[in-house]
């Protein structure tokens, strides 16, 4: 099993510049890639201070000159918010700035929010009607002479300047949940990145279990890969994890208020949530926490990380966006490379 990294621009407040943030965030993939990580992730948001990244193929260029040899994920873009044409090319670019390093990840975007703002009356429905449309055409695309007739694009047999390094195409993956997800990927010989969020470890059996089915449904299809994205934390002492804990509690309270846009927002940051909306919350008590995410000692997390290997992940993500300071940040995933990672190799 490989590691990987996927962080944002995280923010709260004003008090950090976010030029601050952003170095800070390429020192977090510079140190992942001396560690050894696969890969580094970056997904598409919009209008949220909670996860700055309007366009991640700017991140990704970035540090394609920041860096030599992870690779550089879109963890992920936003299917409905892109034209193929313009999607393909974007993609293409940023594979040959970092000759060859590209990994595309695609899909139908979790947050009401932004689609009330970029695509008014989108439903997740169609926004996974759309998501499906895209990927067949983005591989025509990028083999070249593509042209579309379908519900959604229309457009003359069209290839996307510049064509990517990697042939056909850079590594496709598709953010799945449901079996339907599942399927739709391994048919169409795409990766499957997958997050249980805060469920636990039945989730993520029950997400390999939909992969697996999806695999046997596509005997024809060599099997892709598989990413599992979990929020992780290394500490050294218990009470260095139990404040991890109420770190991630904090930071899954915010995900849900924002999911459910039940906080106002002002220029772009949600109003400061107090201990009593934390509290609120029960779902994340850190004693749950502790048992449903990656967090814990060095034996700790290396035991959980290889029943998940043993399961058939292909691929562990670290999820890095936890409502810590970047001192917190850089320690646990260094401790995490230092103590963990070794096990594997």
């Amino acid at each position: 099993m490989k590691f990987s990294l996927f962080l944002h621009v995280e923010r709260y407040d004003e008090r950090t510049p976010v030029t601050q943030q952003h170095a800070e965030l390429t020192e977090l993939v510079q140190i992942a890639e001396r560690g050894g990580f696969e890969a580094a992730w970056i997904g598409e948001h919009h209008g949220m201070g909670f996860t700055i990244a309007p366009n991640p193929f700017v991140n990704l260029a970035y540090l394609a000159a920041k860096t030599e040899r992870i690779r550089l994920g879109t963890g992920t873009v936003i299917a409905p918010f892109w034209h193929p044409i313009k999607l393909a090319g974007e993609a293409g670019l940023v594979d040959v700035l970092s000759n060859g390093r590209l990994d595309l990840g695609i899909a139908r975007g979790a947050y009401m929010f932004e689609y009330e703002r970029l695509f008014p009356g989108l439903d997740a429905m169609e926004a996974g009607a759309r998501m499906r449309a895209m990927v067949p055409l983005l591989q025509g695309l990028f083999k070249g002479d593509c042209a579309a007739d379908g519900p959604y694009w229309q457009f003359p047999a069209t290839t996307p300047q510049p064509r990517p390094v990697q042939g056909p195409y850079p590594p496709m993956w598709i953010a799945a949940r449901d079996p339907h997800s599942h399927d739709f990927a391994v048919g169409n010989g795409c990766n499957v990145q997958v997050t249980p969020l805060a469920s636990g470890d039945g989730e993520v059996a029950s997400l390999m279990d939909r992969f697996n089915t999806a695999c046997a449904a596509h005997p024809e299809v060599p099997r892709p890969k598989i990413m599992l994205l979990m929020h992780t934390f290394v500490g050294a002492t218990d009470a260095e994890v139990d404040q991890a804990c109420r770190d991630l509690q904090a930071f899954y309270c915010y995900f849900t208020k924002w999911a459910k846009k039940e906080r106002p927002i002002e220029q772009g940051l949600m109003e400061p949530l107090r201990q009593e909306d934390i509290d609120a919350c029960p779902q994340y008590a850190p004693e749950k926490l502790r048992q449903s995410l990656v967090v814990g000692t060095p034996d700790e997390v290396v035991q959980r990380l290889k029943s998940y290997e043993a399961m058939g992940y292909d691929q562990y993500s670290f999820w890095i966006d936890n409502h810590m300071d970047f001192e917190t940040k850089k320690r646990t995933l260094e401790r995490f490379i230092a103590q963990v990672v070794p096990a594997f190799q």
